[in-house]
């Protein structure tokens, strides 16, 4: 197929150029601040936009506030569709933990008067005094 670029495996690539054409960070030059910035780790040392990467390295690196996990099984120069890119890495990024869904607390009328038990139940459960 021409104009199609496939991974290759053996050699090296950028930190850069890989995160950048495996489809993790939008643009190579976020892809260098973020190593510039000490978010991006390749085999547990810290890594430079020009840090080579090849197959079997781990690189890590902060995105979101979460850490992302990643073992090199492909190399890219270039940027590819996502399948291809997907072929490219083994994602060991732990799972993010889900959000802790409170109930809507009830809205009560300024002057409504004292909260019904039910009422009070449920604030007292919000806050975390529910006494069970």
């Amino acid at each position: 197929m021409v104009g199609m670029t496939s991974p290759i495996t053996e050699g090296s690539v950028r930190v850069d150029v890989w995160l950048w054409s495996v489809r993790q960070l939008k643009t190579r030059s976020a892809a260098a601040q973020a190593c510039r910035a000490g978010h991006v780790r390749v085999n547990d040392e810290r890594a430079k936009p020009a840090t080579p990467v090849r197959v079997g390295d781990e690189v890590r690196y902060r995105f979101q506030g979460f850490d992302r996990i990643l073992e090199v099984t492909g190399l890219l120069k270039k940027r590819v569709g996502a399948p291809v890119a997907a072929t490219c890495y083994i994602d060991h990024s732990p799972p993010r933990p889900t959000p802790l869904v409170a109930p809507m607390p009830v809205f009560r009328d300024r002057g409504a008067g004292r909260p019904t038990k039910k009422e009070r139940r449920a604030l007292d459960r919000l806050m975390g005094r529910d006494p069970r």
